[in-house]
């Protein structure tokens, strides 16, 4: 397998790091789920989103990302649904009925984690950075363009897991000292959800 170049390497880890440390979408998701329900669910969200990364890593590899982008009519769709996706989501927390704890989080975590499959897989601006970002590290002369992109791809997820899981438990550890304003918390999380439904409804393709 061909990879790219160590001083490559070297170079798109300190950019990929600081890139993750800036708070995005996926951040405000997993600090809104581990604020709400706790470190274990919060890591839950962190495992599901990176699997959806997987999704997104392949396509890069295979090319079906340039043709979402290319292509107006598919890029809508996977935006519109992911869009409507999330907006579900956040309205069903901000009119659910207050219910006991002990239930709410009975298949919590397998919940979360398949929920945030679901949100990484439909965000089209995933697919968008890694177009843009990832061929800034591929040396054609190298060969074998796909694997390179590969083993970015594959990089940069494990460094987003480990980013995201500090954010993960650190609001989960400062949510548990106030874990009785779990209303507050709850309407919090469905503000965000539905903000991040908007923002995804209105990106563009460039």
């Amino acid at each position: 397998m061909v990879v790219p170049h160590l001083s490559a390497l070297e170079v798109f880890v300190v950019a990929s790091v600081a890139l993750l440390l800036v708070p995005g979408p996926a951040v405000l998701y997993v600090v809104a789920q581990s604020a709400e329900h706790g470190r274990r669910a919060g890591l839950a969200s962190v495992t599901g989103i990176h699997v959806g990364t997987v999704v997104h890593i392949v396509a890069a590899t295979v090319g079906l990302s340039a043709l979402i982008v290319a292509s107006a009519t598919a890029f809508t769709t996977v935006k519109l649904v992911g869009a409507g996706y999330l907006i579900y989501v956040g309205l069903r927390k901000l009119f659910e009925r207050d219910i006991p704890l002990r239930v709410r989080e009975e298949g919590t975590e397998r919940r979360l984690f398949a929920q945030g499959v679901v949100v990484n897989v439909l965000n089209p601006k995933t697919a968008l950075f890694f177009l843009a970002f990832l061929p800034q590290f591929v040396d054609p002369s190298r060969g074998a363009t796909w694997s390179q992109v590969l083993v970015l791809g594959v990089l940069f997820m494990l460094l987003g897991f480990m980013t995201d899981s500090v954010y993960a438990l650190t609001a989960g550890t400062i949510a548990g000292a106030l874990r009785r304003r779990r209303r507050a918390f709850r309407y919090g999380s469905g503000a965000i959800f539905v903000g991040l439904g908007l923002v995804a409804a209105l990106t563009k393709r460039n």
